[in-house]
């Protein structure tokens, strides 16, 4: 067997990523987008399913629970191929990559927010809705007025990690042909090959940067609206 090359990590080496960075920041934008778009889907349907497993009549709630573990039991590539593929080829609806990553990702997405807001749910005590209805709230205005907004201020601890796992999952864009960073990488590896290593290390930093940032900025916001004497301080 013949050895594989070596490329040593020279300073001669970085120089050479140098160039290459603002094709990357370019895809990363493109990351940044789908991030942004499957986490507003995600969060508005997730509330919807939450409220159906925690409020709705059985049957309704039946049907949110059934969609969580659809959502949460499929690999997100997977839905990635169907969302891409199956709509565009079987139901002839014209669909991008771009917007397949945020459907299949978002709904992904939504379904494990939907876990988080559900247990922020359960956690009210019942007296919260008790004195909402004394005070002649009805029961929808009593969620909406009374105790959604605890439940999603009480959300903030759970929603950052997965703020940190959905961001990770839009590299996973690139299987089917959305240019972000990883096809960036992709690109500049198939021209440059000895820059492989460099090329994705400064990658994983660039993602490193974003979850520090995306989770200090949930965490300013938790600290921001925690209420004095009502919580746990961690």
């Amino acid at each position: 067997m013949f050895p594989s090359p070596s490329f040593p990590l020279t300073a001669e080496t970085w120089l050479r990523v140098g160039p290459y960075i603002p094709v990357l920041l370019r895809g990363l934008g493109v990351n940044i987008q789908i991030l942004l778009g499957l986490i507003a889907l995600g969060f508005v349907v997730g509330i919807l399913i939450a409220l159906l497993e925690v409020y709705a009549p059985r049957p309704l709630a039946f049907v949110g629970s059934a969609y969580a573990w659809f959502f949460r039991g499929v690999p997100e590539i997977v839905l990635l191929f169907l969302f891409y593929f199956g709509l565009s080829r079987t139901f002839n609806i014209p669909v991008s990559p771009f917007l397949a990553a945020v459907l299949a990702l978002g709904l992904r997405s939504s379904a494990y927010q939907a876990q988080i807001f559900r247990g922020a749910l359960l956690s009210i005590p019942h007296g919260q809705m008790m004195a909402a209805r004394a005070l002649g709230l009805g029961p929808v205005r009593a969620i909406f007025h009374v105790i959604l907004p605890q439940a999603l201020r009480l959300s903030l601890a759970g929603w950052s990690n997965e703020f940190s796992s959905v961001l990770k999952d839009t590299t996973l864009a690139w299987g089917i042909g959305v240019v972000e960073v990883m096809r960036q990488a992709a690109y500049i590896r198939g021209r440059d090959f000895p820059l492989t290593l460099p090329i994705y290390l400064t990658v994983a930093f660039m993602f490193l940067v974003l979850t520090y940032a995306g989770n200090w900025a949930i965490g300013a916001v938790e600290k921001r609206l925690r209420v004095p004497g009502l919580e746990t301080r961690r």
